[in-house]
């Protein structure tokens, strides 16, 4: 269908084709910037570990042809959070950014700004740890380069939606207040995975936690429970009805609870849980199913997989 008939057809329905959602109304960028020496990697580390497409020391005048590219129309890129580092190595690029800005508010392009700052002394005492030189010391005193940067990008601060104080923070309290920024505070800010395995077939070496519920009654022994897993609503059943299940759930769920409370603060936002039995086929799938359900409850982000479901093998 050709954009005349596309337009046509939207005037005939009373819904007019300009008022109608575009690709760029459900993409966000955001714009990285401060002072140098002030964390702008460890929070472009931090956006990427949230889901961001991160790119570093792009010119302003590039963002408008990216996000096109991003938001055109059939692109299949999958990627709705562009974050962006922008910073004084764009030199005289940098010039161009109030106008870049101004065109992707015309796009509807949802557009925020993170200023990154911290004290003169911070600084310097950073960038003496690093034998660097500033980006506009050309040679001069560290402080006079500092001294400049912080004139040019005193607009820039005065618009940023966000402006962190990295003075007092090490990399991983910037990373924590950057989730708390973004996502909010506390165990929700941690992406949960939980898998079920079995023993039989090696301890996995990449989980936090591991769970051993051999202690419950195989359903393997049960002529009618045998071919299934513990997917099934009959395997689920007997397990979870089992003496015994409750209990270590209700126990296991507080653990984990407090356990990803402690990591929120601790700039640890990705926890691995394994729960075994002897072959991972029955009792761990359904307990792993079951506590995921009860932890998503909470409001966490939990995603479960069996590792041994792609070999049907005796549990």
């Amino acid at each position: 269908m050709d954009q005349q008939a596309v337009h046509d057809a939207g005037q005939e329905s009373g819904t007019p084709t300009a008022n109608r959602p575009t690709p760029a109304d459900a993409f966000e960028v955001l714009l990285i910037t401060g002072m140098s020496g002030a964390g702008r990697s460890r929070a472009a580390g931090t956006m990427e570990d949230m889901g961001w497409y991160v790119v570093d020391n792009l010119p302003p005048k590039l963002l408008v042809p990216l996000v096109d590219m991003m938001t055109t129309s059939g692109s299949d890129s999958g990627i709705h959070k562009l974050a962006a580092v922008i910073d004084v190595r764009s030199r005289s690029y940098f010039d161009d950014l109030s106008a870049v800005l101004s065109h992707l508010d015309d796009l509807g392009v949802k557009t925020r700004i993170l200023f990154l700052d911290a004290s003169d002394a911070v600084l310097i005492k950073r960038y003496e740890s690093v034998r660097r030189p500033h980006p506009l010391q050309h040679g001069n005193r560290l402080i006079d380069g500092i001294l400049e940067e912080r004139h040019l990008l005193a607009n820039l601060k005065e618009r940023a939606d966000w402006v962190i104080d990295t003075s007092a923070l090490s990399i991983h309290q910037l990373s924590t207040k950057l989730y708390e920024t973004m996502l909010g505070s506390g165990p929700t800010t941690v992406a949960v995975h939980i898998f079920s395995f079995g023993f039989k077939y090696g301890t996995p070496i990449d989980a936090d936690f591991v769970a051993d519920v051999r202690f419950l009654p195989n359903p393997f022994w049960v002529p009618s429970l045998r071919e299934l897993t513990g997917h099934d609503k009959p395997v689920a059943d007997y397990v979870l009805s089992s003496k015994g299940a409750v209990e270590f759930l209700d126990a296991y769920e507080k653990a984990i609870e407090t356990a990803l409370e402690g990591y929120a603060r601790e700039d640890k936002h990705f926890v691995t849980i394994a729960i075994g039995c002897t072959g991972g086929q029955h009792r761990s799938v359904a307990m792993s199913e079951e506590l995921a359900r009860r932890l998503r409850m909470h409001g966490l982000d939990v995603t479960v997989s069996a590792r041994e479901q792609h070999d049907r093998r005796s549990s």
